[in-house]
């Protein structure tokens, strides 16, 4: 496994996230475990959760599968570096949430993070992050309750998910005037065929110093050979979804044919190769996998062995192009 620091962190993290998601919802305790025990095997230390996973009546769930699984010690809460955030409504029934039971309050801050720790089974998160961005709460408030939690040892750092670049820069200009460290990273929707990411949200991210960690790599499945499953009648996640509505359009179903067409010729699987162009982008900390199965995981380690050539790279920058710089990308 090769890794990298964390932006302008100290902290070292693997090249490859290990996306939870699907803990609970498809994947059972047991090959839960099993997962994260041969992630942390193969070098992967940074393992990102949310408070919500687990979705609907079991929201929670996926935050005590991998407390469940640090409380069978051999080290393993030590060498993770955790990840979870906060924000969403934790009503199990999905109801409307109880006045302060959602968002970025310091009051719900405060009550979220104490709740993670209990499902997660541990005294401290490395990064909390938020998961999405608050419009009704100032950041003096937000950074003053994670300054309480980091003086406490409860958090190390933090970070966002699904922010614009402008609310990196108002998140850390605040807490620069406050005297915070601000934000560390960023969680954002980023791969080969959505590349918006690159016009602020990306750049902003570098010259604040966050780590860039891209969510949803192979697009719902689209860049995992979708088209190929789909020929050969095992393409379940292209029926629905964002794989399913991208495949809609004609113009993105015959980028992804060009994709498919230009791996095959140079002999490399798509999924694989839609995440080792990922770790080539600049002020990419590492992708968010979410393995289902030990088969998937082992996939997505040969990534980052895989070296793509120039020629390579080049011909994924003219099947998907990426925006261009901003503000050039919108000017003219």
């Amino acid at each position: 496994m090769k890794y990298t620091q964390l932006g302008r962190t100290g902290l070292k993290v693997s090249r490859l996230v290990l996306g939870t998601m699907n803990f609970g919802p498809q994947t059972s305790e047991a090959d839960s475990h099993s997962i994260m025990d041969a992630a942390l095997g193969a070098g992967i230390n940074f393992f990102d959760t949310a408070n919500a996973y687990g979705w609907g009546a079991n929201k929670g769930r996926t935050e005590e599968i991998i407390g469940s699984w640090f409380a069978k010690g051999g080290d393993r809460r030590d060498k993770t570096v955790l990840a979870t955030k906060v924000y969403a409504n934790m009503s199990l029934d999905d109801t409307p949430p109880w006045p302060n039971h959602d968002r970025l309050s310091a009051l719900n801050i405060r009550r979220s993070v104490e709740a993670s720790l209990r499902r997660l089974k541990t005294d401290y998160i490395d990064l909390y992050q938020f998961h999405h961005v608050d419009r009704h709460t100032p950041f003096e408030e937000i950074w003053q309750a994670v300054d309480v939690l980091v003086q406490q040892g409860k958090i190390l750092y933090a970070g966002s998910s699904n922010f614009a670049g402008w609310h990196i820069a108002r998140a850390n200009e605040t807490a620069r005037r406050l005297g915070s460290y601000g934000l560390v990273s960023e969680q954002c929707l980023y791969n080969l065929a959505e590349r918006r990411a690159e016009m602020e949200v990306i750049p902003a991210s570098q010259e604040y110093g966050l780590g860039v960690i891209p969510w949803s790599p192979l697009h719902g499945g689209l860049l995992g050979g979708v088209l190929r499953k789909e020929r050969e009648g095992g393409a379940a996640r292209s029926s629905s979804g964002r794989s399913a509505d991208a495949l809609a359009n004609t113009t993105v179903r015959a980028q992804v044919q060009a994709y498919e067409d230009l791996l095959d010729r140079h002999g490399l699987e798509p999924g694989e190769a839609a995440l080792a162009w990922l770790l080539t982008r600049p002020g990419v900390t590492g992708p968010i996998v979410g393995p289902r199965t030990a088969e998937q995981l082992e996939s997505a380690l040969r990534a980052v062995e895989l070296e793509l050539t120039e020629e390579v790279l080049a011909s994924l920058d003219e099947i998907f192009p990426g925006p261009g710089p901003s503000p050039e990308a919108f000017a003219w």
